[in-house]
């Protein structure tokens, strides 16, 4: 009896220090999609930024006369 509760009770720690792990792995998952997802926005304005730029710069061009 006392090596089977023995047996529960390491199995236990192991669960207990998975479980641990696991819940700093996600923490950090979670910053990396939040830095991630803030990386992509900046990307966004500045592509948009830079075809307002370029769409101002063709508007400019002269028009070919045929």
């Amino acid at each position: 009896m006392d090596a089977e509760l023995n047996a529960l009770e390491d199995r236990l720690r192991q669960l207990i220090g998975l479980t641990e792990r696991l819940r700093d792995e996600n923490g950090q998952l979670r910053q990396q999609i939040a830095s991630a997802n803030n990386d992509n926005k900046l990307l966004r304005d500045r592509v948009t930024a830079a075809r307002a730029r370029l769409e101002g710069l063709l508007g400019r061009l002269p028009q070919d006369a045929e």
